[in-house]
């Protein structure tokens, strides 16, 4: 291990990391890390589960097609959309892909060849510039190694340690998305996004998915808890149903208000997805940008002389 210099060191894979470590050349030598495993006890990203347009258009791309086993219940293909200032509410149609998160995304890490070292259930704990290669310390099976490789992808989401840590000075604005699970008693299934300018300048949404409804929203770091039980206090004159929450996620979810706040790298790190702040700022729909900047990525490794 402490001879072993990799070419590439991919830190997450998540959607941008997996789709990054599929599509390297096999001459590449690749490590990867991941926090999540396909234990119950897994890591799972706080998320809708929701496939947009734009990311269906890089499968396309790609040539891929999605197996059944990731698809939930139901399919649905318009947006209730509710101003709470207003209180106009109105339908668009918007074809949305419903599915289960934590599946799709251990089906994308499957797909990763196997030329590719796959660390998983791995805690990054530091990531530093040591001459011409980075270290990257990790926990895994309650032991800390070292791995070395001469470039570095930060593919581990809005809180990215690879960001942190070799751009300590860098920012982006950030939310706090918070989520909760409840046992679905409407009395049909619908997706919804909810606006409320008094609450936060981002939204919330409402999604049925197979016997559950999903509520959450970006706010403001500040109060968000708050102001996420105040929108669902709101939310009941318009028949939503959330009592007795099942659980509730928290993460931080980024949306950069100008290019500058982007930060796609320099030198031999390079960050993609969100850790980039690759993610849209109105919808905050990043599975679009995560597939496209590993692409492009992955062909500047893939044609380099």
């Amino acid at each position: 291990m402490d001879s072993m210099v990799y070419d590439v060191a991919i830190v997450g894979l998540g959607p941008a990391g997996s789709t990054l470590a599929r599509m390297l050349n096999k001459d590449v030598k690749v490590i990867a890390f991941d926090k999540k495993n396909d234990r119950d006890d897994s890591f799972k990203k706080p998320c809708g589960g929701l496939l947009a347009p734009d990311a269906q258009k890089n499968f396309a791309m790609f040539g891929m097609t999605l197996p059944k086993d990731i698809l939930v219940d139901p399919q649905i293909f318009s947006v209730k959309t509710i101003d709470l200032k207003t209180g106009i509410l109105r339908h668009y149609q918007r074809p949305y892909v419903n599915m289960d998160r934590h599946r799709f995304d251990l089906w994308l890490k499957s797909l990763i060849p196997e030329n590719v070292e796959v660390h998983d259930s791995v805690t990054c704990s530091s990531v530093v510039k040591a001459g011409n290669v980075y270290e990257i310390t990790v926990t895994e099976n309650k032991v800390k190694n070292i791995y070395r490789a001469k470039y570095i992808v930060g593919a581990d989401g809005a809180n990215s340690l690879v960001r942190r840590s070799l751009f300590p000075n860098h920012k982006i604005d950030t939310y706090t998305s918070v989520q909760q699970w409840f046992h679905d008693r409407h009395s049909r299934p619908f997706y919804a996004c909810i606006f409320d300018e008094e609450l936060t300048d981002c939204y919330a949404w409402g999604l049925s998915k197979n016997e559950y409804f999903i509520f959450g929203g970006a706010y403001p770091v500040r109060n968000s808890r708050e102001r996420f039980e105040k929108m669902k206090e709101k939310l009941r004159d318009y028949g939503f149903i959330l009592d007795n929450p099942v659980k509730t996620e928290a993460c931080m979810v980024l949306s950069p208000s100008s290019p500058r706040q982007l930060c796609p790298g320099d030198g031999h790190c390079m960050m993609i997805g969100e850790a980039a702040g690759f993610i849209s700022p109105s919808s905050l729909e990043g599975l679009s940008y995560a597939f496209e900047s590993a692409y492009k990525l992955s062909r500047l490794f893939n044609e380099r002389k």
